[in-house]
């Protein structure tokens, strides 16, 4: 319709290719920054006499600046683009890295991981923004899941390559290597991503009429995807991103290189779990499966897997990265959610729909991972011994992501979008 009457069409494949790639990189660094906390945990820990509630308040803070920026993020993606959008964010993320790298206290860390979350918060809102308006639904689908593949290839490179350069540079010469590459990344953005052209009130009406987030809260299915974005794929973030490797040095007993190691796995079967979502999504798409569908029939098997690692616990022994992986992987059909409430909106409105609904993921990680580090720390105080701490924070999360499902099942029992 009207779409085609823009000033920014559809993109022709070649240049797409180049913008996904350019796009992607700063992604694969955001996610690189998101999961090194996990790699690092044993070293900070050691270093700064870190409580299990302190790690993750020291991991949390870069899902709390990276939360506080989602609503106005939304607002100047779909005013100003988003290339100038990533730009300007990306500038903080240097910021940020520096001052990671030059920190002296848990304080100066924590403040440096929340800028850092603030500097990457627009790094999948602002592609996913565009492809709302270059794309269509299938390849929006598969750029998705492409891009989240990326941010796995990031997860990766945050654990054994973190590893290995740990005794070499130390973990802050990694932080000021990491500026010097967001850098590079706002370089390649400035020269290959196409400026953002506004969409005109005469071709769309409602685009000037509806300038805040009130059609976003108004939502129904909005609303109905909101907690299994907040519990079940936040709590696949949490797991991933930080507690997985505690789980595997305290439950499963394994060494930090062995733990590392563990999460190098987990990392690359998230990989190319969504490189196989990327190749199949927009074939269930034309075949009318939507991400409704999806998400009901695939979630359950998370739960399953998370309550049989809690089980088993210490008797998983060396497969408990194992574990960990199938439950991750099996969390992934939950985040088909994101870009179907993205294809839910109008796309002068897509910006702020997918910086809400981000904005209800990353609250929830923050959450979940200091609510899993809190519960540890209290079911410790009880007398508990650590891995019995473990499975009981563990089995709370649990509930809480199964809960937000059922809401889910019911509040779409049609199974439709």
């Amino acid at each position: 319709m009207t779409e085609r009457q823009t000033p920014s069409p559809m993109l022709a494949q070649r240049q797409m290719v180049g913008v996904f790639l350019v796009f992607a990189f700063a992604y694969f660094l955001s996610t690189l920054m998101r999961a090194i906390t996990a790699t690092l945990s044993p070293a900070l820990t050691q270093e700064l006499s870190l409580s299990a509630q302190d790690l993750g308040l020291l991991a949390g803070g870069y899902f709390l600046g990276f939360s506080a920026t989602q609503l106005p993020l939304g607002k100047w993606l779909d005013r100003y683009g988003p290339k100038t959008v990533i730009l300007c964010f990306l500038i903080v993320a240097v910021l940020g890295c520096a001052a990671f790298a030059m920190a002296q206290s848990f304080v100066g860390l924590w403040l440096a991981r929340f800028l850092c979350g603030v500097g990457v918060s627009a790094c999948l809102m602002a592609p996913l923004t565009g492809y709302r308006r270059w794309m269509d639904a299938g390849s929006q689908l598969r750029a998705n899941s492409w891009m989240l593949m990326t941010g796995s290839l990031g997860m990766l490179s945050s654990t054994l390559p973190v590893q290995w350069l740990m005794p070499v540079t130390g973990w802050r010469a990694i932080f000021a290597g990491l500026a010097v590459l967001v850098v590079l990344a706002m370089v390649l953005i400035y020269k290959v991503v196409p400026v953002w052209e506004t969409q005109k009130a005469s071709q769309d009406p409602t685009a000037t009429e509806e300038t805040g987030y009130g059609p976003v809260w108004r939502n129904a299915y909005f609303w109905r995807m909101a907690p299994v974005g907040f519990f079940c794929y936040a709590g696949m973030l949490a797991v991933q991103t930080l507690w997985a490797g505690p789980w595997m040095t305290v439950v499963g007993g394994y060494t930090p290189l062995a733990a590392a190691t563990g999460l190098f796995a987990i990392n690359l079967s998230m990989l190319v779990t969504f490189w196989i979502w990327g190749l199949i999504t927009p074939r269930l798409a034309k075949r009318g499966i939507s991400a409704n569908k999806l998400i009901a029939w695939g979630q359950p098997l998370s739960f399953a897997v998370l309550f049989g690692v809690i089980w088993f616990g210490p008797d998983l022994g060396g497969a408990s990265a194992a574990a960990l992986a199938l439950f991750c992987v099996t969390s992934t059909f939950v985040a088909l959610a994101q870009p179907a409430v993205g294809m839910a909106f109008p796309s002068h409105l897509a910006g702020r729909a997918l910086s809400a609904y981000n904005l209800v993921i990353f609250v929830g990680v923050f959450v979940v991972q200091w609510g899993i580090g809190f519960g540890i720390d209290f079911f410790k105080s009880l007398g508990w011994p650590p891995v019995l701490a473990f499975q009981a924070a563990f089995t709370v999360f649990g509930l809480c992501a199964v809960l937000s499902y059922v809401y889910f099942h019911w509040a779409n029992r049609d199974n439709s979008a």
